[in-house]
């Protein structure tokens, strides 16, 4: 029977320390080729853990080709290397491998990070459904797609987008690609470098990392109480804008209808005006229906929508897409009929049947009630702690993060240092501005917003979490 020592996994997951410590015991040849591994059942009766756990991480293993499976048999050792040797056995004993250190090892949290937590992924739904795509004789898996991707993918997409958001699109007029900075970049290379991008302030900065690395020019525009500021913008030389007005990041603002229909007016004015809708996490707001789009409500088709699958699965997982306007399509189509889709094909159908069979709505209803419970176990555990008294938590409702106000003595920098120093890692509001505005007054009244990206953290760790923070607020 495999011997697990729990007591070492620091703050690896169950999950991920199980299939950490069998790779390891299977890599110095501890667990022999081709032997028997205990059942789930046994394995979970043995250690304590719950079968889906040990589930997770054998099929992590199976993916990555450290065990195979026989069914009806059973789990089995695969032979990684010739019988009697094992991938440690090729060094000397006396041998080390060169490591450089990992700056965020020693870290209790990091709420600037934007992942998933690793056992919730469905690994298990997601490897069967690939080795089914694998085994189908498709010959469209061989071949190469074009730069909207595989049909069968984007088909998917618009029947999700039409069941959960609304939007009566067609599979013609989506594009699949590598994440928002394969889609970003393609952008520029079809509107133009001589284009000029507005962007919010504060916002999402990579958007402007990457359509400057394209050559493009990016402009701020200063957020007022319903968002992207309709009269800064009418005064700029803007010709596209880059908003997320379901839920803006960081400041969580959901821009009014009154406040969206003035940048479709601002949109319509002149030709060639566009507005990229970024809705980065709409399927995981907690209160109400899922807000309309502005693709849905744009009259003049001026709105191009963008989302991933980086929130809602993981960001490993590099697609995202974007919804074109009719107008656009054979455009765009022309532009790019010598470009191939970034995305593997193998992935796109494996994903396309993830969605056909419902396991992307189940796996979204279940993210959805784990990720309230998260936040409010964070919350709740906050409101209990000295911390506030002088802390105070807002625009919590809507997607995977919030906002943390501090009154303190010390600035902003002063206790984010603090908190990094404690294992906390952080950011403030002022990191997400291109330039702070002159009548910024963090530092006279030693107020300080923080962002709290907390997607990634472990419940267990939350009262940890917290004690930390009041050791270093107060």
């Amino acid at each position: 029977m495999i011997t697990i020592d729990f007591s070492q996994k620091k703050n690896l997951g169950l999950c991920e320390y199980l299939y950490t410590s069998i790779r390891q015991q299977i890599i110095q040849g501890i667990l022999k080729p081709d032997s028997k591994l205990p059942s789930k059942r046994a394995l979970s009766s043995h250690l304590g853990v719950s079968i889906i756990t040990v589930q997770n991480a054998y099929a992590q293993l199976i993916a990555e080709g450290y065990i195979y499976s026989i069914e009806k048999k059973g789990f089995y050792v695969t032979p990684i290397i010739s019988s009697g040797h094992s991938l440690s056995s090729k060094f000397p004993e006396n041998f080390n491998l060169p490591s450089s250190p990992d700056p965020e090892s020693s870290l209790l949290v990091d709420f600037t990070a934007n992942q998933t937590n690793f056992e919730k992924f469905p690994f298990s739904i997601w490897s069967r459904t690939m080795r089914q795509v694998l085994n189908s004789p498709n010959e469209k898996l061989l071949r190469r797609s074009n730069v909207k991707g595989v049909f069968e993918l984007r088909n998917s997409i618009a029947s999700y987008l039409m069941a959960f958001r609304n939007m009566k699109v067609s599979p013609e007029q989506i594009v699949i690609g590598s994440g928002t900075e394969n889609l970003y970049s393609l952008l520029v290379q079809f509107f133009g470098k001589e284009k000029i991008f507005a962007l919010e302030n504060p916002g999402y900065k990579k958007a402007r990392e990457i359509f400057e690395l394209n050559g493009a020019t990016c402009i701020p525009i200063s957020l007022d109480e319903q968002g992207f500021s309709s009269q800064e913008l009418i005064k700029s030389k803007a010709d596209i804008i880059h908003i997320s007005p379901n839920h803006h990041f960081p400041t969580g603002i959901i821009m009014p209808i009154k406040r969206r229909m003035e940048l479709l007016d601002w949109c319509k004015s002149r030709p060639g005006r566009f507005i990229l809708e970024d809705d980065y996490d709409s399927e995981f707001r907690f209160n109400g229906k899922p807000l309309p789009t502005m693709q849905n409500i744009s009259e003049e088709n001026n709105v191009i929508y963008l989302n991933t699958f980086t929130k809602t699965l993981s960001p490993s997982l590099r697609i995202g897409y974007m919804v074109l306007p009719l107008k656009l399509v054979k455009a765009f189509e022309e532009k790019f009929a010598s470009y191939s889709c970034q995305v593997s094909v193998f992935e796109q159908f494996t994903l396309a049947a993830f969605i056909d069979k419902g396991f992307y709505e189940t796996h979204i209803n279940r993210m959805k009630n784990y990720y309230r419970g998260l936040r409010n176990s964070l919350i709740q555990e906050f409101q209990k702690s000295s911390l506030s008294a002088f802390c105070k938590i807002t625009e919590e409702d809507s997607g995977l993060h919030f906002l943390l106000t501090v009154n303190s003595s010390l600035n902003g920098k002063e206790l984010q240092k603090i908190l990094l120093n404690k294992g906390i890692k952080i950011s403030l509001l002022d990191d997400y501005y291109y330039d702070l505005p002159e009548n910024n007054q963090t530092e006279q009244n030693k107020i300080s917003r923080f962002v709290v990206n907390y997607s990634g953290i472990q419940k267990k760790l939350i009262p940890q979490i917290i004690a930390r923070m009041e050791e270093s607020l107060t």
